[in-house]
């Protein structure tokens, strides 16, 4: 899936609509999450793919700060997020141009902060943050048991 993340955030750059891939994503694989968790982000997220292929010779590696993994804090991310997509949401209208750009702006800005945490922590120190990932491990506790 690393093939993804290059198309969204270069053609989103040329072709905004490009951002809605982002959208379907969400739409196809948060229900995923009910039954398998954050299948999405151990397998197939292209930024994850991403983080753990270019930057491990570059990042630091430090340990992320507890304060990343304390649920009100990731919580507060995923809201702050959240916050930001509704409001160009709303901006966008009902254009499937303007919120296909909303998405791959969200997108721009999601793994530019990726990428600063990964040079300065452990390559994939966003994903204890995502948001994505923080709603999926959520809606996997509401659903069927794990099998171990």
């Amino acid at each position: 899936m690393l093939w993804l993340l290059p198309v969204i955030l270069i053609g989103g750059w040329f072709f905004p609509a490009f951002g809605l891939l982002v959208l379907a994503m969400i739409i196809f694989f948060l229900p995923l999450s009910y039954y398998k968790q954050r299948y999405w982000c151990w397998y197939l997220c292209p930024r994850g793919s991403f983080l753990n292929i270019v930057l491990p010779p570059i990042s630091l590696k430090r340990n992320l700060p507890k304060l990343f993994s304390r649920d009100w804090f990731r919580w507060g991310i995923f809201y702050l997020l959240i916050g930001f997509l509704i409001f160009n949401l709303l901006k966008a209208g009902i254009s499937p141009v303007l919120i296909g750009a909303a998405f791959w702006l969200m997108c721009m800005l999601t793994t530019g902060i990726a990428i600063i945490l990964g040079l300065i922590f452990k390559p994939r120190s966003w994903c204890v943050v995502c948001p994505m990932g923080t709603l999926q491990e959520e809606i996997g506790k509401w659903g069927s048991p794990r099998r171990e």
